[in-house]
């Protein structure tokens, strides 16, 4: 995906996948609120142990603020974490809704290559690609 070069910021280090980007998304969604390490243990179903490891890098890179008493929280001045949030968002609702993690791959029922030999595959992709470039020989 193509970014707008005077908003990117190379060192902001999230990557989509990951519990780091996870943790970073679900607080800035949540921006009005503040979690405990076992808040985000409990919503983003991953371990306490990663939850905390995780939690405390991202408020030592400054991606993140921490109350007196334990709570993360989105910062106010991160615009481009908030922008990478955003771009999340916008992937997910423009492809996200094709995924249904309950459902299986259908077997398709010819698989490429069956009943043929490796000499009649070679001989068509030959002939294919021989066609693609125009020549007939």
């Amino acid at each position: 995906m193509p970014i707008l070069l005077e908003d990117h910021d190379p060192e902001l280090a999230l990557r989509p996948g990951t519990t780091k980007s996870a943790i970073i998304e679900f607080l800035y969604q949540h921006s009005q609120w503040g979690y405990s390490p076992k808040d985000i243990t409990e919503a983003l179903e991953i371990p306490r142990g990663t939850a905390t490891t995780t939690l405390k890098r991202l408020y030592d890179d400054s991606y993140v603020g921490k109350t007196d008493d334990g709570y993360y929280y989105a910062r106010s001045d991160r615009e481009d974490i908030r922008r990478y949030v955003s771009s999340l968002d916008q992937t997910h609702r423009m492809f996200g809704h094709h995924r249904d993690e309950e459902a299986t791959p259908e077997t398709p029922e010819k698989r490429i290559g069956d009943g043929r030999t490796d000499e009649e595959l070679d001989a068509e992709l030959e002939a294919l690609e021989n066609e693609a470039s125009g020549s007939d020989e």
